[in-house]
């Protein structure tokens, strides 16, 4: 038996979807080897829909077919987050919601959500400043917001994942750190996400820095990598919609193999930590962006997908992280024999 520590592979089902259909997303997944998955955009019958706008019958049908293909949820991929803090014309179209009503309505809704799907985890991010302002300004105002986000997911069983992405106050490595020392509630972890970090214009050396800061608040990581064919200049404000150089773990320019060669020495500290919190492990959540990204998704298809998983189990073999994928004795087990 290896003494190697181990993750559990996820990703984002709608990826692999070329119409993201259930069934699409589903046996996509399942004949990868994946056991668990990230819910996000799905059609469930009438249409593509963000998981947040699902009715009863189509979270029922989800749930149905989950089962046929023995999968579990990972997180709930919610939006939550990817509002204005304040009601000004800053030249994008980010949507503002008034907290109160935002944290009520949304936010009570997504955890719902996990709930019925079985997640212990909910994907979010901190909030979108003025553009063109510094995020700091701001970060006072996010602290008590994602405070109550933490709080809300804790009495609902649930962990909140505070996703670092350019744009929001969230947007870096210190930006992280600083908001989840700031919040200090064990329901808000942090989630690393390479490749939305080498998008603003950072270099692998700085990148992991950016890592190591948001590390000691961890729950769990996003793959994606980045490779212009250019150097990036550092930019003030990302074109989300205009990004089209994602690419495999193994090859791009974040650096994944010192990453995980680093994060492999913190896995058992992570797995403690998480266990408290009635979260099966540590994930890494696939969600390559390999045909295109934009502001609220990306997309891989069956093919890229693979490409991506088997780009990231290089990497894992390489630095001697262990990980899942199904096999006969699984197959046997399902057929209760």
């Amino acid at each position: 038996m290896s003494d190697n520590p181990s993750v559990i592979l996820s990703g984002f089902a709608d990826e692999a979807a070329n119409q993201k259909t259930v069934d699409q997303q589903f046996s996509a997944f399942a004949a990868l080897g994946l056991q668990y998955y990230t819910i996000r955009f799905i059609d469930a019958g009438n249409g593509v829909k963000n998981v947040m706008l699902l009715n009863k019958r189509e979270v029922k049908h989800v749930k149905k077919k989950q089962d046929e293909y023995g999968l579990s949820v990972s997180s709930l991929g919610s939006p939550i987050g990817k509002v204005k803090l304040l009601d000004v014309d800053d030249g994008t179209h980010n949507q503002y919601i008034p907290f109160e009503k935002y944290l009520k309505n949304d936010v009570q809704r997504a955890c719902d959500l996990a709930n019925e799907f079985g997640a212990k985890l909910m994907r979010g991010f901190a909030f979108y400043h003025p553009r063109g302002e510094s995020p700091y300004d701001y970060v006072d105002q996010v602290v008590d917001q994602l405070g109550d986000i933490a709080e809300l997911c804790d009495r609902n069983g649930l962990t909140f994942g505070l996703e670092v992405e350019a744009n929001l106050v969230g947007q870096c490595g210190p930006t992280l750190e600083l908001l989840h020392k700031k919040v200090n509630h064990p329901a808000m972890l942090t989630i690393f996400d390479a490749a939305n970090i080498v998008t603003q214009g950072y270099s692998s050396d700085e990148l992991f820095l950016h890592y190591y800061q948001m590390k000691k608040g961890m729950g769990w990581m996003h793959i994606k990598d980045y490779r212009h064919p250019e150097p990036v200049n550092r930019v003030g404000h990302v074109d989300e919609d205009a990004l089209k150089y994602f690419v495999p773990a193994d090859i791009g320019d974040s650096g994944h193999e010192a990453i995980l060669r680093d994060l492999r020495e913190y896995i058992p500290t992570m797995n403690r930590r998480l266990s408290k919190r009635g979260i099966p492990g540590v994930f890494l959540d696939l969600e390559p962006h390999v045909k295109g990204g934009g502001q609220f998704g990306g997309f891989s298809g069956p093919d890229g997908l693979g490409v991506a998983l088997r780009g990231l189990c290089n990497v894992l073999d390489y630095v001697k992280i262990d990980y899942h994928l199904r096999d006969f004795n699984d197959i046997i087990a399902a057929r209760g024999f």
